[in-house]
């Protein structure tokens, strides 16, 4: 069979991994459709390039860039009569104009059809976004959602096809694999994601405020809450401490994780969102390094029994996780083991890959 995967998260080239282990099963074509790049509160991520790929990659140009419901790809009608899949994988939202568009498209060549969806709140959307999301739901063959609130939320809205839970990207257990480390006494706590709200950083922020001994905070990212972080570590006299360090390329990770004693997540629900994954979770895990998450959204069930949880917004119980895991080697341990294998179990690429290749296999009949 052929699948073509349309997909803006693919230009990270880590992420391509998954589709090398789809394209080594049986009876199986792969054809990657991306854009040259992508722009959100992060800045421009540009396509990363990757050599010997058992997989077709086609990049091409993407109209309202950085606009989340509204962007499209001009060509892809023209794309999919040249290609003529079996299966189009759309890696967008069913309200989204890319997904309505490409739909129609994989129709005229008579492709089946999945959308992925990460979207767990129960939203209503204005016009024309609620038209698309119900032609969406009601032409597309099959769902993967990326955690468990997500397949709630589209079987209350009245999509009644086939959905599987299934993480949209897992991890490269080679690349990220854990590395002895020297910490040298100091005990380094790590962030991976956007600076935003509800990314909950001011909660570590002052969660770190009376953490005593020899410790250090590396956050790494960009967004807009940058500055008002900065500005709080100051307040808090821990701004000697705490670094703000910029987005690396993907495959440079694993060294970032190999610098960790522990990674938190400490994310927080608004209005508007709650998490819907942490991949920063499960790459931390493959790297061995003990993870810490609040119990917001989906981060209980990536983190399971491997790592530590606190309730979302509470300082205090945060603060009394980083002192255990700072003053307490033997736990670092365990954590660190029963993180690699629940990766291993449940989030290499070849686990998602095998998983996402049964949903093909059940679309064709």
């Amino acid at each position: 069979m052929k699948v073509a995967i349309l997909s803006k998260a693919l230009i990270v080239s880590a992420y391509r991994s998954k589709l090398d282990q789809l394209a080594a099963l049986p009876d199986i074509e792969v054809i990657a459709i991306v854009p040259p790049e992508w722009r959100d509160e992060r800045g421009v991520m540009r396509l990363e390039h990757s050599l010997d790929n058992a997989y077709e990659l086609i990049v091409t140009p993407i109209a309202f860039n950085g606009s989340f419901h509204l962007h499209f790809y001009p060509q892809i009608d023209r794309l999919l009569r040249r290609i003529r899949p079996d299966i189009l994988h759309i890696d967008e939202e069913p309200y989204n104009l890319a997904t309505f568009l490409a739909l129609r498209s994989a129709r005229r060549v008579r492709a089946r059809t999945l959308f992925f969806s990460w979207q767990n709140l129960n939203r209503s959307y204005p016009f024309p976004f609620n038209r698309i999301e119900r032609y969406v739901l009601n032409h597309i063959d099959a769902c993967i959602a990326g955690n468990h609130d997500a397949q709630t939320v589209w079987r209350a809205k009245g999509y009644r096809g086939p959905i599987e839970i299934i993480p949209q990207f897992g991890v490269d257990p080679e690349m990220f694999a854990p590395a002895s480390r020297s910490s040298a006494g100091t005990f380094v706590i790590g962030y991976v994601g956007r600076f935003v709200q509800e990314k909950g950083i001011d909660i570590l922020l002052q969660a770190l405020s009376t953490l005593t001994g020899n410790w250090r905070a590396d956050l790494l990212g960009s967004g807009p809450d940058q500055t008002r972080l900065i500005d709080l570590a100051e307040r808090l006299h821990i701004d000697d401490r705490v670094r703000c360090l910029p987005w690396i390329p993907s495959t440079h990770l694993p060294a970032y994780y190999h610098s960790l004693d522990c990674l938190v997540l400490p994310s927080r629900t608004k209005s508007n969102w709650k998490e819907q994954f942490g991949r920063a979770l499960v790459e931390a895990m493959a790297c061995g390094v003990p993870v810490i998450g609040s119990n917001c959204g989906e981060i209980p069930n990536v983190i399971g029994h491997a790592g530590l949880i606190f309730p979302e917004g509470n300082v205090d119980a945060l603060r009394q996780q980083l002192i255990d895991l700072q003053e307490n080697p033997s736990m670092r341990a365990d954590l660190s083991k029963r993180g690699r294998q629940r990766a291993l179990d449940q989030f290499t690429q070849a686990e998602i890959a095998r998983r996402t290749y049964g949903v093909y296999q059940r679309m064709r009949g």
